[in-house]
């Protein structure tokens, strides 16, 4: 899988340190380099690459104002790579795949294209799955409606593994693995880790649209479990129960969500 890549950074020497860094991935192929972004726009629209290396502060159009104008196509995949952190929480508002300081530190690099790959087998996968259910809908109906009832069961790839929360002015990169519950407060999340407590602004309902839901379910109205982190499953009245957590927390499972602790009954 070659990822079509553009750089943008109106540093002549900035754009050369980014080709060095990125030239032991075979896999990257830069096919534009921009030097602000007026240019950068007009390359993205021409040649729809995969992955956009974007400076943030460039004169005229700055990184945010590119994004700004390529609302009206589907967007590739931005990197920002500034010298300001300052920029960090704005960057990934913007729904940046990462935030890079210069000089870009090789193993972060490496760290972003891992997934930044993922990302894109995601897509991919997704578009190819696409393309054979509207050849096997005209050739092969049965078959067709087969491969749907597959595509209904949930594959772990199309998760987050990672989940960036900004709380307190700091953007914290979450590890999903270590998330134990999340508690909705209106169109706020708490998230639990069992050492931090962190608030998220989404709601519960496209929070649980980016979790695996073979690893966390919600067990009342209001609190999804990370099912890999409980320990114990102790019964209550009304055929409700509590579920203990790997950090001794304690959870209610209302009487409508109890068919989530059969799992539990071997």
């Amino acid at each position: 899988m070659t990822i079509r890549t553009i750089l943008v950074d109106d540093e002549p020497l900035a754009i050369q340190g980014l080709q060095l860094r990125l030239a032991p991935h075979e896999d990257v192929e830069i096919i534009e380099t921009c030097l602000n972004g007026r240019e950068a726009i007009r390359a993205i629209k021409t040649h729809k690459p995969d992955l956009v290396f974007l400076d943030i502060q460039m004169p005229g159009f700055d990184g945010f104002s590119v994004i700004q104008g390529l609302m009206e196509v589907e967007p590739p995949l931005f990197v920002f790579v500034t010298a300001y952190q300052d920029h960090a929480i704005r960057a990934f508002e913007a729904q940046a795949m990462d935030y890079l300081l210069k000089p870009v530190d090789e193993q972060r690099l490496a760290d972003t294209l891992d997934r930044v790959r993922q990302r894109l087998a995601e897509k991919r996968g997704v578009e190819e799955a696409g393309r054979l259910k509207e050849v096997l809908a005209e050739v092969a109906p049965e078959a067709a409606g087969t491969m749907a009832e597959v595509d209904d069961a949930p594959a772990s790839n199309r998760f987050e593994k990672l989940i960036n929360i900004k709380d307190r002015g700091q953007i914290f990169r979450v590890d999903v693995d270590t998330i134990e519950r999340i508690d909705a407060a209106g169109d706020y999340m708490c998230i639990y880790t069992g050492e931090t407590t962190l608030i998220l602004r989404e709601t519960m309902k496209d929070l649980e649209k980016r979790l695996d839901p073979r690893r966390f379910q919600r067990v009342h109205r209001s609190t999804i479990v990370n099912l890999d982190l409980v320990r114990q499953v102790k019964p209550h009245t009304n055929g409700e129960c509590f579920l203990v957590l790997n950090s001794g927390a304690q959870v209610k499972v209302s009487r409508s969500y109890r068919e989530v602790v059969a799992r539990f009954v071997h």
